[in-house]
C-alpha cells in the first residue's frame, strides 16, 4: 500500500514538471509572436519594476549625496587655498608698496636722480598675431596716446617677450625675442652666478628647435650654472634694469670655440600671449 503511495506521488510530480515546462513554452512561443508579453507577465514585470524604483531612488540619493558632499568639500578646500594665495599676494603687495617708498626716501636721501631699475607699466592686449608671423611680432592695442615708443620693452606674464618696433597713434607692433632676424633682440642683459659675480652680454639670436634665448658677447669668464637667473641689465639706455628675462638652461661654445654662447629659457610663454606690460622708465 506504501508503495503504491509512493508511486502516485512521483507520477503527480512528473506531471507537474511537464505541466511546467509546457507552460514555460507556451509562454516564450506567444512572448516570441507578440510584440508586448502577455498580461500576467506585464504585471510582474511593472510589480518588479516599481520595486527596483523604490529601492533604487534613496540608494541614488544617498549615492548623490556622497557625490555632492565630497565636491563641497573640495570646493571648501580649493576655496581655503585661494584665500592663502590671496593673502601672501596682499602681503607682498604691501611689502613692495614699503619698499618703494623707502627706495624714493633714500634717493631723496642721498640725492640720487632717476636709475636704471625704475620703471613705470602700460598694460595694453594683444589684438593681433597672425600665423604666418607667429613667432617673430604681434599687434597691442596701445599706441602713441597711450605713451608708448619705438624700443620699449614688452613684458608678458613674469618676463620679458620683445620690444617695440613700431608705434601707431593707437596700436604698435612688438618683435618677439623669438625673432630669428638679425636686426632684432639686440639688448642688454645680465646673470648674477653662484658666486656674486655679474655676467654681461647681449641677446644675439633665439634658437627655435631648442625654445632658448642665445646670449652672446659675454664680457666675463666668471662660471655659471644651470638655473642661474638672467635680467636685463639697463646699460643700453633705452630698456630699465631688473626685468626677468629667463634662467640659464646651457652654456655652450660658439661655432669658432673662442667664446661661450648661453642658452635662456625664457620666463614667459611665448606661445600664450594676450596681455603684456609696456615698461616705460622713469
Amino acid at each position: 500500500m506504501q508503495k503504491f503511495f509512493s508511486s502516485r506521488k512521483l507520477v503527480i510530480v512528473i506531471v507537474c514538471l511537464i505541466i511546467s515546462f509546457g507552460m514555460m513554452t507556451l509562454s516564450v512561443a506567444i512572448r516570441n509572436k507578440q510584440n508586448t508579453p502577455p498580461i500576467i507577465q506585464q504585471f510582474g514585470n511593472d510589480i518588479v519594476g516599481f520595486a527596483d524604483r523604490i529601492v533604487a531612488t534613496p540608494m541614488n540619493g544617498i549615492d548623490h549625496g556622497f557625490v555632492s558632499v565630497k565636491n563641497l568639500l573640495n570646493t571648501y578646500q580649493e576655496n581655503q587655498q585661494l584665500k592663502s594665495k590671496v593673502d601672501q599676494l596682499t602681503q607682498t603687495q604691501v611689502k613692495d608698496q614699503v619698499l618703494e617708498r623707502e627706495n624714493k626716501q633714500l634717493k631723496r636721501q642721498l640725492n640720487v636722480g632717476n636709475t636704471l631699475t625704475g620703471y613705470q607699466k602700460i598694460n595694453a592686449a594683444v589684438i593681433t598675431r597672425t600665423p604666418s608671423s607667429w613667432a617673430s611680432q604681434v599687434i597691442i592695442n596701445k599706441g602713441q596716446a597711450a605713451g608708448v615708443k619705438k624700443d620699449m620693452p614688452v613684458i608678458a606674464g613674469p618676463g620679458l617677450i620683445g620690444t617695440i618696433a613700431e608705434v601707431n597713434k593707437t596700436n604698435s607692433k612688438v618683435v618677439l625675442v623669438s625673432n630669428t632676424a638679425e636686426n632684432s633682440n639686440r639688448f642688454a642683459i645680465q646673470i648674477v652666478g653662484k658666486d656674486g659675480k655679474v655676467v654681461n652680454g647681449i641677446i644675439t639670436s633665439y634658437d627655435s628647435q631648442s625654445n632658448r634665448i642665445v646670449m652672446g658677447n659675454i664680457t666675463s669668464k666668471a662660471k655659471l650654472s644651470k638655473g642661474n637667473r638672467v635680467t636685463t641689465s639697463g646699460l643700453g639706455g633705452v630698456i630699465p634694469k631688473g626685468i626677468y628675462v629667463g634662467t640659464v638652461s646651457k652654456v655652450a661654445q660658439d661655432d669658432y670655440g673662442l667664446a661661450k654662447k648661453v642658452y635662456i629659457k625664457p620666463a614667459a610663454n611665448l606661445n600664450d600671449i594676450e596681455v603684456v606690460s609696456i615698461a616705460v622708465k622713469d
